[in-house]
């Protein structure tokens, strides 16, 4: 892994054409308590990005990106560090990612687009 104040999100070393318009990890579900009274929680993390309006090429690395992991079972992403003091970034490898979500067109662009990245190690 990688870490270092690029600042830019990216997938397979690539940086993404447009950058999220919101961003953020997701909370780990609380898998239950083990003996020592500590909760337990899942080993992975999400991390879920949006984009408000993006034009169609930017979405299409999106899917090209969704495409080519069934190809090579994982990709990997530039993302914030988890926990940082500052904005961070960390490549994480060995992640996979849900299909986007596209909403529906206006004046020639896509609104709503979602991304959950999935399996991350933090």
């Amino acid at each position: 892994m990688t870490t270092g104040y690029s600042g830019s999100f990216g997938v397979n070393g690539i940086n993404f054409v447009l950058q999220p318009s919101e961003s953020g990890w997701s909370g780990r579900e609380n898998l239950g308590i083990d003996g020592t009274a500590h909760p337990v929680y899942a080993a992975y993390r999400e991390y879920n990005l949006s984009w408000g309006l993006a034009h169609p090429a930017d979405v299409k690395q999106l899917i090209d990106a969704y495409n080519q992991m069934g190809n090579t079972g994982t990709l990997s992403f530039d993302l914030p560090q988890w926990g940082a003091a500052g904005y961070l970034f960390q490549s994480y490898s060995g992640c996979t990612m849900q299909e986007p979500e596209i909403g529906s067109y206006f004046n020639e662009y896509i609104t709503d687009v979602k991304v959950v990245i999935l399996k991350v190690r933090t």
